[in-house]
C-alpha cells in the first residue's frame, strides 16, 4: 500500500475541475479531503467506508442540534462535526479516483447520504425551534418560525436534485477537450450557498436569536439562488435534443 506522501502526490494530479465550485470548496474542503483520502488510502479503507465515516460525523451533528439546548460549546461541536463530515464527503470521491475509479453503487451511496444529510439537518433545526423556542428568541405564538426550516429544506433539496439531474442530462464534453477555466467571480458568488459556508452558521448556536436570524437569512438567499439556478438549468437543457 502506498504511503500518505505518495498518495498525496498522485491526488494532486487527479483533481476534478474547479468550474462551478465555490472558493470554500476549492481552497478549504477539497484540500482537506485530499489529506483524508490519502490517509484513508494508506489505511486500506474503501470509498464506501469513507462515505459512511462522513455520514457518522454529519448525523451525529444533526442529532445534537435537535436533542441539546443551544449553547456556544454545542455550536462549535456541531460545526466541527459537520465540517469534518463534509471533508470526508470530498475524500470518498478522491479516494475512488486514487484507486482507479469508483462504482455506480458508490456514487449512489454518496448521493443518498448527501440528500439524507441535507434533509435531516433542516428537519432538526425545525425540531430545535419547536423544543427550545425561548432559547432561539421565538415568542409565544411564533409558529411561523417553524416554516423557515421547511422553506430552507425545500430550496436545498430541489437545488441538490436539480443540479444533479441537470448534470446527468447535459451532454458530456468530448474526450480530450480542454476544461473551461474556473471563474473567480462565480466562485465568490457561490459562497452563500456552499454547504461548508452554511455549516459556519452553527457557530452562532449560543446566540440563540442571532442564530435564528442568520439561518433565516441564509434560507432567503437559498431561495433566490434556487430561482436563478432553475432558470439557468432550464435554459441550458432547452438546447439539448434527446
Amino acid at each position: 500500500m502506498a504511503s500518505v506522501g505518495t498518495a498525496l502526490r498522485e491526488l494532486r494530479g487527479a483533481q476534478k475541475s474547479a468550474k462551478g465550485v465555490s472558493l470554500y470548496s476549492r481552497f478549504v474542503n477539497r484540500p482537506a479531503g485530499r489529506y483524508l483520502a490519502a490517509g484513508s488510502y494508506a489505511l486500506g479503507l474503501t470509498p464506501n467506508q469513507v462515505t459512511l465515516v462522513s455520514a457518522a460525523f454529519s448525523f451525529a451533528a444533526v442529532a445534537a442540534v435537535a436533542l441539546a439546548a443551544p449553547s456556544w460549546g454545542l455550536g462549535v461541536a456541531v460545526w466541527a462535526a459537520l465540517a469534518v463530515g463534509f471533508a470526508f464527503d470530498s475524500a470518498d470521491g478522491q479516494l475512488a479516483r486514487l484507486r482507479g475509479g469508483g462504482s455506480a453503487a458508490g456514487e449512489w451511496l454518496d448521493h443518498v447520504v448527501d440528500c439524507a444529510k441535507i434533509t435531516a439537518l433542516h428537519t432538526c433545526v425545525l425540531i430545535a425551534f419547536h423544543r427550545f423556542p425561548e432559547a432561539y428568541g421565538i415568542a409565544a405564538g411564533g409558529d411561523g418560525w417553524l416554516l423557515v426550516p421547511l422553506v430552507f429544506q425545500f430550496a436545498a433539496v430541489v437545488t441538490f436534485f436539480g443540479g444533479l439531474l441537470t448534470d446527468k442530462l447535459k451532454p458530456k464534453p468530448a474526450a480530450g477537450s480542454p476544461a473551461a477555466a474556473p471563474s473567480t467571480l462565480r466562485a465568490v458568488a457561490l459562497l452563500p450557498v456552499d454547504y461548508g459556508v452554511f455549516c459556519l452558521v452553527f457557530l452562532l448556536l449560543g446566540g440563540g436569536e442571532l442564530f435564528a436570524w442568520a439561518y433565516a437569512g441564509l434560507g432567503a438567499v437559498a431561495v433566490l439562488f434556487l430561482l436563478a439556478f432553475l432558470a439557468k438549468w432550464f435554459r441550458e437543457l432547452s438546447a439539448v435534443r434527446r
